[in-house]
């Protein structure tokens, strides 16, 4: 269960788990560009998937916001520690090039492995991902289907 939007449309600060029947309700519905939106984050999430190594899929910006039309997709892939690129099925590839996943999904994919980072950078990456350009905190989603 997600929590009630605070007052300026964003998720209270931290790290807030769902599933796609909750993500749909609380930020798939509404505009086409919302249900759009939604529909590839779902389209992500597969590719990642097939891969067999995903550990993570953190959703951020815009699209966890009240905003009827999400500026772009942002998205972070916690892969396994034992992920190989060349191992991925191809058509999963393209998510782990940044520019390439931009040009053909529009959106902006960062990925890392379990583990490459201490506990206290991962932290810090969370905490930055949940920074609004304007340097208030918002909440980010993971996913767990």
């Amino acid at each position: 269960m997600l929590p009630a939007f605070e007052l300026s449309g964003d998720l209270p600060e931290g790290i807030h788990i769902a599933d796609w029947q909750a993500m749909e309700s609380h930020f798939g519905r509404g505009s086409g560009a919302r249900m759009r939106a939604h529909a590839k984050r779902r389209h992500l999430h597969e590719l990642a998937s097939r891969t067999g190594k995903l550990a993570r899929f953190l959703v951020f910006g815009s699209f966890v916001f009240t905003a009827t039309n999400p500026r772009d997709i942002d998205v972070v892939l916690v892969m396994r520690a034992d992920f190989k690129f060349e191992d991925a099925p191809r058509e999963s590839r393209t998510l782990f090039s940044h520019s390439e996943a931009d040009a053909r999904f529009g959106a902006s994919v960062f990925w890392l492995r379990d583990g490459m980072l201490s506990d206290e950078m991962m932290q810090m990456l969370l905490e930055t991902w949940q920074t609004k350009r304007d340097g208030t905190k918002r909440g980010i989603v993971e996913i767990k289907p």
